[in-house]
C-alpha cells in the first residue's frame, strides 16, 4: 500500500554483460575430415564437402583413393582454408585418426597393423613418413618408419 503522493521508482535490473562469442577451435582437421566422410557414408550420401583443406588431408585422401575407398576428389580453392568435394563409393566401414601421433619403427609397423586392423588382408594403416604419406605396406616396401 502506497501513501498518496509518495513516489516510487521501478528500476530495471542491469543488463547482463554481453557474452563474448567463443568460437570452437578445431583440434584436428584430419579427424574432422574423416568423421565427415564416415558420417556421410553411413547416411548413404554420394558426395561430401570437407573443409578446411590441408596438404595432409589431400595426401591422405589420395591414399584412400588409390586403394579404392573413395572416388574422385575435387579441390575447391576459395582463397581461404579451401574445400574438398569427395565422391563416395560406399566402401568405408570405419576410418579414424590416432591421436596423439607417435613414432613407429620399421619393426613396429607389423605390430601396429595387427593391433588396429580387423585382419591381415583387410584394411590399411596410413603413416606419415619422411618419404610422404603412405600406407603401412608401402612403408615396409620402401623400408621406412613413420
Amino acid at each position: 500500500i502506497l501513501a498518496q503522493g509518495s513516489h516510487f521508482r521501478i528500476s530495471k535490473a542491469p543488463h547482463p554483460p554481453k557474452s563474448v562469442s567463443k568460437k570452437m577451435v578445431r583440434i584436428s582437421v584430419l579427424r574432422d575430415c574423416l568423421n565427415n566422410i564416415v558420417n556421410a557414408e553411413k547416411r548413404g550420401k554420394r558426395q561430401v564437402l570437407v573443409r578446411p583443406n590441408s596438404k595432409v588431408i589431400i595426401k591422405f585422401l589420395q591414399v584412400m583413393q588409390k586403394h579404392g575407398y573413395i572416388g574422385d576428389l575435387e579441390i575447391v580453392d576459395d582463397h581461404r582454408a579451401g574445400k574438398v568435394v569427395v565422391d563416395l563409393v560406399g566402401r568405408i566401414n570405419k576410418c579414424g585418426v590416432i591421436s596423439p601421433r607417435f613414432d613407429v619403427t620399421l619393426d613396429g609397423i607389423e605390430q601396429i597393423a595387427s593391433d588396429l586392423l580387423p585382419s591381415r588382408q583387410f584394411g590399411h594403416v596410413v603413416l606419415t613418413t619422411p618419404y610422404g604419406i603412405m600406407d603401412h605396406e608401402e612403408a615396409r616396401r620402401k623400408h621406412t618408419g613413420g
